[in-house]
Order: structure tokens, then sequence, then C-alpha cells
């Protein structure tokens, strides 16, 4: 879409330092520490590790407006054959039952099929977080028929059942393909009662706002997508935009960054702590490097330093009541009913 990703238009925010320092000097109610202490958690601890998240790169075939990752097509990050070596070897030493898979796109790994091949030949769960537009290059034409082989469940990002809405975040043609991608799905059983091949979706608010009630808009999303398209799909998870990367960006250039901040941290819900997928999830970066989540991985914030810092010196048991790294960030995970989606833990 001829955006420029943070990092290759040398911006400032480029650099995570500046990120985390940015929002460290805000003025807020209370810090996100004291929030959880009041809690009941002081401090935040995971509770087990039922998801391996390996993030294997910042490649993209889109550059979207709200990324918190700053993936592009001009980003060169990839994860190595020994690192997804390393990740597996991991998986197959635990009792970890779901691997989710991220980047980027992650479809645009050399080896993402491999990856999904060896996850499933070790008897484990496979999620793929997909942007649907991969879909439609020529070269991934077949990937739904490949997922739909091996049972892989499919989150599908999609900002809004609005046209000019997702193409204003994502880029002219995005909606169109997104929604023949989401039909491709649909005739290969996907999103479909009884099939046992789960296709979810995902939306983010487009603007500096808490996204709706996530079941008034399950049933929105499922009436209009199937009354305009023909499309089924069975979840949908609203997830809070976090300040971060591109879209601190936004907040910034806009000036609503304070006043976005303030809303978060007046919408926390306590009992939205319980269901962090910090405190369920070990999250890989592309380099082999541990983190409680993909939002801590794009901000630099490595696993508590007590813990292990690599998949390479990591082990399940050490990790799994580890200390959860918190900043102002974690906010956006915990405000009102709390994200379904990457703040919290997807069903």
């Amino acid at each position: 879409m001829g955006l420029l990703t943070l990092a290759n238009s040398r911006h400032a925010l480029a650099d995570t330092a500046t990120q985390r320092a940015t929002l460290a000097a805000l003025p807020l109610a209370r810090t996100f520490e004291d929030a959880a202490a009041a809690g009941g958690h002081e401090p935040l601890r995971a509770a087990a590790i039922q998801v391996l998240q390996i993030n294997v790169g910042k490649r993209c075939n889109q550059a979207c407006h709200h990324c918190h990752v700053d993936a592009g097509p001009d980003r060169t990050e990839v994860m190595s054959h020994e690192v997804v070596d390393a990740c597996i070897r991991f998986l197959e030493s635990s009792g970890i039952p779901t691997v989710d898979i991220t980047g980027g796109a992650p479809e645009l790994h050399p080896l993402f099929r491999d990856i999904v091949r060896r996850v499933r030949a070790a008897g484990r769960h496979v999620i793929d977080r997909c942007n649907l537009t991969i879909t439609r290059l020529p070269n991934y034409a077949d990937l739904p028929e490949f997922l739909a082989e091996h049972r892989v469940e499919v989150i599908a990002s999609l900002p809004s059942v609005s046209d000019r809405q997702t193409n204003a975040q994502r880029g002219d043609g995005v909606f169109g393909d997104s929604i023949a991608a989401l039909r491709r799905f649909n005739e290969l059983g996907y999103g479909t009662d009884g099939s046992g091949l789960l296709l979810h979706l995902v939306t983010n608010p487009v603007g500096a706002f808490l996204p709706g009630a996530q079941a008034a808009l399950e049933r929105d999303w499922k009436r209009e997508l199937q009354r305009r398209h023909g499309v089924t799909f069975n979840r949908l998870y609203t997830i809070t935009n976090m300040p971060i990367s591109r879209f601190l960006q936004f907040l910034m250039d806009s000036g609503n960054l304070q006043a976005y901040m303030d809303r978060l941290t007046a919408a926390f819900n306590p009992a939205a702590l319980d269901g962090l997928m910090c405190r369920t999830t070990l999250s890989v970066g592309w380099d082999g490097r541990l983190y409680d989540c993909d939002f801590n991985q794009m901000l630099d914030l490595g696993t508590a330093a007590e813990a292990a810092q690599t998949i390479f010196d990591a082990t399940p048991q050490s990790l799994a009541s580890r200390r959860i790294v918190v900043g102002p960030h974690c906010f956006g995970c915990t405000a009102g009913a709390g994200s379904s989606c990457g703040g919290t833990t997807v069903p």
C-alpha cells in the first residue's frame, strides 16, 4: 500500500527504547503494577504455558497503518532454521497443546508449511494468524487447502465489515481480497458448524477509541457478512489498539496519546487479569528471544531477568510460573472486558 515501515523510514519511534520512554513519561492515574496488585496479582505471574506463540518474522505483504509489529514488505527479519528447530525441540519436551504461528504474514516464511507439519506430527494444535490477502497471491493460492488438510485453526484479521474503513487502514482493494479469501475458506468447510475447521475473525477499531461489546459486534458481523457477501465464520474477537509502533505514531501525530492512555487506564477491569494471554502463553521472537506476549516482544521487553531469555536455554518447567514483565501498554489488554485476541486467551 506504499507505506514505509517505521524501521525503514528511520522514524524515531522505530527505536523501541524511545517507545517505552514515551509511554513511561505519561502522567497516568496509576501504574499497571499497582492496578494488577489491587486486582490480587502482586506480581502478575504466568499460570501455565498452554500456547507457544512463534513469531516467525516481520515480513508482510501489507503495511497497515495501525500495525503494532511495524511489519511490511520492506522488512527482512525472518526466523532462522536453528531457531525453528529449537522451538520444535522445546515443544516436544513439553505438554504444551497449541502452537500459535504469527508474524508479519507468517505464511511468507519459507519454513511455514514445514513448521505446521512438524507441529501436527507432534500431536499439537496449530493456529495461523492470517491476514487473508496472502491467500490471493499466486504463490499462496493453495494455502487454504493446505491449512484445511492439516486442520489448522485460522484467526483472520479484518478491521471492519465496511470496505471503506478496511481499505483506509490496510490499503486499496484489501477488503475485496479479504472477502474473496473468506469465501474460499468457507468452500473448504471453514466457519461451518460441525466441520471442525475453525475460522475466527479479529477486529480492532480504526481510530483512537475502544472496541464495542464483543457479543453484540459478533452478531452484527455474522448478519452483515452473510447478508452482503455470503460469508460465515465461527467467532469474532475484538482487540484494543495497542499504543505501540505505528499506532503510537498515529496517537502522537493526532494529539491523542494522553487522552487515549487515560481512557485505557480508566477502563481497567480487574476481572480481565485472570484471562490475560501472557499468563498462558510464551512468545518466541524471530531471533529466538523470549517474551511474555507479542506486545512485549514488539517493545523489546523480554522475559524477567530471573527467567530464561532465549528458546535455546529455556525449559517449560522453569517458565511456567515466571513473573510477567508489564508496562503502561498493558492497560490495553485490561480495558473494559479486555481484548479477546492478543490481550486475552482465545478459547
